[in-house]
């Protein structure tokens, strides 16, 4: 994660995750602003949210393609 960014999320876009169950607690939103991405709580959307650069949701997004997150 990026320390020291800061974006404006309020016009912010949140796309909710299709493996995001509807009723379930594991619920997240993404949203890819100003080359960097955002990712929240979609049961708390006033909290925080994380802020990854590209490179970084490219490897995150790559190591759950690869497995290497599974259980």
């Amino acid at each position: 994660m990026t320390k020291g960014l800061r974006l404006d999320l309020s016009r912010a876009q949140w796309l909710t995750s299709t493996r995001s169950a509807a009723n379930g607690d594991n619920r997240v939103e993404v949203a890819f602003v100003d080359e960097a991405i955002a990712v929240r709580d979609s049961e708390n959307p006033a909290g925080p949210a994380l802020i990854f650069t590209a490179a970084e949701w490219d490897a995150f997004v790559g190591g759950a393609k690869d497995g290497e997150f599974d259980l």
